[in-house]
C-alpha cells in the first residue's frame, strides 16, 4: 500500500524577538545570520500515513500539534524539509479560513469555490451544508457575530460537503455542544469507512483511542511516538496522569524548561548552519569583515 500523507525532514523554525542588532547582523552577513532567536515549533518530523488510516494528534498545549495540522491543511509551508499530500486536504479549525466580514452563506460559497466546486455543484450542496451546520436564520449574518462554537459548526459543514481526501480536525469538536461533536464524530467515521484519511486533533487520549488507528505524540516539537494508537495514547494517558499531580508551579517550570530547550536547539542548528559562510564570506570584505567576524564570535561562538 503507498502513502497518501509522507513528512520528511519537516522542521517549522519562527524568529523570535529580532532586534536592531539582528538586523545590524542580517545587513552585514547578506542574510547568513539573522535570527536572534529561532524557534522550533516543529523539527526534524518524519511519518508516512496510509490511505484510510485516522491518525490522532496528541501533546500537551504548545507542543506543536497545531503546526502541525497547519502544515497539513497547507495553510502554512515548512521551513525545511518536505510534505507530500496525494490529494486534496481541508483543515477544521476554529474560524479556519473564514473571513470576519462576511456572513455565513458567503463564507460557504467562498470556501467552496476555494475547494474547487463549480457553483452548480455549490448550489447542489448548499441546503446540506446549512442543515448540518443547524445554524438557521444565522446564517445570514456576518461571521464576527459567531461564537467560537458556531463558528466551527460552520467551518465542519463546509469542509466535509467539500469531500477532501485529507481531512485534518483540529481542536474544532471541543467547543459548543456535545451533541453536535457526537454528530461530527459520527460524520468521521464514515468518512473513515468510505477510505478517506483523517488526522484529528484532540486533548482526549479516549477518544483518538476510540476514532484512531494511529497516534502522533508530539512533544516540544519534536515527534515523541508514532505508531498504533492504543499504546501510545496508553503512554499518553500516563504521561498526563503525572503531569496534573505536579502544582501550577512545577507544571510551568517543566513547560519553560521544555521552550527554552527549542530555543536551544534552534540556536545550535542556525549557528551550525551560518557558521562556514560567516567564515568564509567576512573575511573578503577586508577589515570591517574580520571586526565583524571577531564581533559575531565573541557574542554568539561562530567560529
Amino acid at each position: 500500500m503507498t502513502y497518501k500523507v509522507k513528512i520528511e525532514d519537516v522542521s517549522k523554525v519562527y524568529d523570535l524577538n529580532r532586534s536592531r542588532t539582528a538586523k545590524l547582523l542580517s545587513l552585514f552577513t547578506m542574510g547568513h545570520f539573522y535570527q536572534e532567536k529561532p524557534f522550533y515549533a516543529l523539527r526534524d518530523v518524519n511519518f508516512e500515513v496510509m490511505e484510510g488510516d485516522s491518525v490522532g494528534i496528541i501533546g500537551l498545549n504548545g507542543s506543536g500539534k497545531s503546526t502541525l495540522s497547519d502544515l497539513l491543511g497547507e495553510v502554512t509551508v515548512p521551513t525545511q524539509g518536505k510534505i507530500d499530500i496525494r490529494g486534496r486536504s481541508s483543515l477544521i479549525a476554529i474560524s479556519a479560513g473564514l473571513n470576519q466580514e462576511l456572513t455565513g452563506e458567503e463564507n460557504i460559497r467562498m470556501k467552496c469555490l476555494m475547494h474547487g466546486l463549480s457553483e452548480a455543484m455549490i448550489e447542489e450542496r448548499y441546503d446540506d451544508i446549512v442543515e448540518f451546520s443547524e445554524l438557521g436564520d444565522f446564517i445570514s449574518q456576518p461571521i464576527k457575530s459567531y461564537s467560537s462554537g458556531m463558528k466551527s459548526r460552520l467551518g465542519f459543514a463546509i469542509a466535509i460537503h467539500t469531500d477532501p481526501d485529507v481531512l485534518i480536525v483540529d481542536e474544532a469538536l471541543s467547543v459548543g455542544d456535545e451533541t453536535f461533536s457526537n454528530k461530527c464524530l459520527d460524520k468521521m467515521k464514515q468518512f473513515q469507512k468510505n477510505g478517506k484519511t483523517i488526522f484529528f486533533v484532540s486533548h482526549s487520549a479516549g477518544q483518538v483511542a476510540k476514532m484512531c488507528n494511529k497516534a502522533v505524540w508530539v512533544h516540544y516539537g519534536e515527534i515523541k511516538e508514532f505508531g498504533d494508537a492504543g499504546p501510545i495514547t496508553k503512554k499518553y494517558a500516563e504521561f498526563i496522569n503525572k503531569f496534573k499531580d505536579m502544582t501550577k508551579e512545577e507544571q510551568l517550570m517543566f513547560k519553560d524548561k521544555m521552550i527554552s530547550r527549542q530555543q536551544e536547539k534552534g540556536m545550535e542548528i542556525e549557528l551550525e548552519k551560518y557558521r562556514r559562510p560567516i567564515k568564509n564570506y567576512l573575511p573578503a570584505m577586508g577589515v570591517v569583515g574580520l571586526f565583524i567576524l571577531s564581533l559575531l564570535n565573541q557574542i554568539y561562538g561562530v567560529l
